[in-house]
C-alpha cells in the first residue's frame, strides 16, 4: 500500500514536472518536514502563478501581480490572509499555528514558506487544504510530510479537502 501510494506521487510528481509548461491540469503541491531539533514543522506550498493570481483577485477584490511584486511586504500580507483560511493543520489533534516567512517565484509557480509552531513529535497529523478550490473546480493538492526520515504523501481532488496521516 506504502508503496503503491509513493510509486502514484512520484508518478503525478514527474507528469506535473515535464508538463508544466503546458499547464495542463491543476495541481498544488505542500512539502512538510519534520524538524527534530526544533521540534516543529517546516515546508513549502507551491502553485501555479496563474491560478494563485486568479484565487487573490476573487478573494480581495484586486488584482495581485506576483511576477512583478512591487510591495513584497503587502503581497505577503494577502498571500498569508488565504493560506489561513484554505489550509489547516493539526499535530496529534492539536491545532498548530503557522507563519508565511517568505515567497517566491520560480518558473510558472510561486513558492510559500511556512513555519510551524512548535509540536510534540507528529504521530498524527490532519491536513486540511483546500487551496484554490475556490477558483478552479479541477484542482488537485498533494501534500507530503517527512517525519524522522520517513515519508507519507497522499492527494486529494476537489472537492476533496482532508489528508490524514500517521506515523
Amino acid at each position: 500500500m506504502l508503496k503503491a501510494n509513493r510509486f502514484k506521487f512520484l508518478v503525478l510528481a514527474a507528469v506535473f514536472f515535464l508538463l508544466a509548461f503546458k499547464h495542463p491540469f491543476y495541481l498544488g503541491v505542500t512539502d512538510l518536514k519534520y524538524n527534530e531539533k526544533e521540534k516543529s514543522l517546516q515546508g513549502s506550498v507551491k502553485l501555479f502563478t496563474n491560478d494563485l493570481e486568479g484565487a487573490l483577485k476573487k478573494n480581495h477584490k484586486n488584482t495581485v501581480d506576483l511576477i512583478n511584486v512591487k510591495n513584497k511586504e503587502a503581497v505577503t500580507i494577502i498571500l498569508y490572509d488565504y493560506l489561513k483560511k484554505h489550509f489547516e493543520l493539526k499535530v496529534n489533534d492539536k491545532k498548530i499555528n503557522y507563519k508565511l516567512i517568505g515567497f517566491e517565484r520560480e518558473e510558472e509557480s510561486v513558492f510559500m514558506y511556512l513555519e510551524f509552531d512548535k509540536s510534540e513529535l507528529p504521530k498524527k497529523v490532519e491536513v486540511d487544504n483546500t487551496l484554490l478550490y475556490d477558483h478552479l473546480k479541477e484542482q488537485i493538492n498533494i501534500v507530503e510530510i517527512e517525519v524522522n526520515n520517513f515519508k507519507k504523501s497522499l492527494k486529494c481532488t476537489n472537492p476533496e479537502k482532508n489528508f490524514n496521516f500517521e506515523f
